[in-house]
């Protein structure tokens, strides 16, 4: 694909706009967000990410497009997972319901920020050394392995968090919440709000994330466009996946599973890249039997479940 600079910024534009639209306009005051406006904002981004997308196509083709959603779907299907570790983190943090929306909202910002770079390391090396691509091919089976031997459950100790007690160390923190506020200065003194310790451990822990899913990315093209554009517009609807699924994610029981076997699929075609070409339809075809296999599977394992309520979900 010819990617220009100007390519870049309007990219980049869509992004900001996109984010400053659903701050200032859908939550500019603080709020517990209903399941239906969280559908309604899931269905949006989805269409956004997927609009963008044909884009792709008409500009770059078939082929361009392809990588695009193959890669797209990864992140869309790993951010399932970082779901599920948002909510026991918020749980352990006991945030106000009225204030999940805003922890979400910096996450994703600093998460995209994060995952930036770790695409531009990750091109800059695919592009200097041909055989980091067998170890982004090992770290993905590696981590496959992991996961599927872990697929029970994940325990979140936030005084576990080595870059949390850095932070408690040099700044002392309240006991309470104050509003949407990171800092507030009492007695003279300046002192960090239960929100900014609950936003070190969230950005702390989607590095964990990042370190497979850019490369699980990286697996079905190495366009650094098509890498940045995919994860972006996945991660951009993780806010409202979250309220959407808050009520049912005890339903996903297979999804581990699928993820597992995903990233050892995507791994496999890293290692075999010099002996097999896949073709990117295939890499597609692939990823979405797999999660399509778990997802039903995991819904007939909990079909006695009953559905969320307005309530629950909210």
């Amino acid at each position: 694909m010819d990617v220009t600079i100007l390519s870049w910024l309007a990219v980049l534009g869509v992004i900001a706009g996109a984010l400053a639209l659903d701050l200032f306009a859908f939550h500019r005051t603080a709020h517990v967000v209903t399941l239906r406006e969280a559908t309604i904002s899931t269905v949006a981004w989805v269409a956004l990410g997927v609009g963008f997308g044909l884009v792709v196509w008409h500009w770059g083709g078939s082929e361009a497009a392809g990588e695009y959603y193959a890669g797209y779907l990864i992140e869309k299907a790993l951010a399932v997972d970082n779901v599920f570790v948002f909510a026991l983190v918020i749980g352990a943090f006991a945030v106000p319901r009225a204030l999940e929306h805003r922890v979400l909202f910096i996450g994703v910002i600093g998460a995209l920020v994060l995952r930036g770079l770790f695409i531009a390391g990750g091109a800059a090396l695919l592009g200097t050394f041909h055989w980091v691509v067998y170890g982004f091919g090992i770290l993905l089976v590696a981590s496959g392995v992991k996961m599927m031997r872990h697929r029970s459950g994940t325990v979140v100790n936030p005084e576990r968090n080595p870059v949390l007690r850095a932070v408690r160390r040099v700044m002392p923190m309240t006991d309470d919440y104050v509003g949407q506020r990171m800092f507030v200065r009492r007695a003279g003194r300046l002192m960090a709000t239960p929100m900014l310790a609950v936003l070190t451990v969230i950005e702390t822990t989607d590095v964990m994330f990042a370190v497979d899913s850019i490369p699980a990315i990286f697996a079905v093209t190495e366009e650094p466009f098509l890498v940045f554009t995919s994860t972006a517009f996945a991660m951009l609807g993780l806010r409202s996946m979250y309220f959407v699924l808050a009520g049912v994610m005890d339903r996903f029981v297979h999804l581990k599973t699928g993820l597992a076997a995903v990233l050892a699929f995507v791994g496999a075609k890293m290692l075999l890249t010099d002996v097999v070409h896949i073709p990117v339809w295939a890499s597609l075809l692939g990823i979405v039997a797999i999660l399509a296999v778990a997802l039903v599977a995991s819904l007939r394992a909990t079909a006695s479940i009953p559905a969320p309520t307005e309530e629950v979900a909210s």
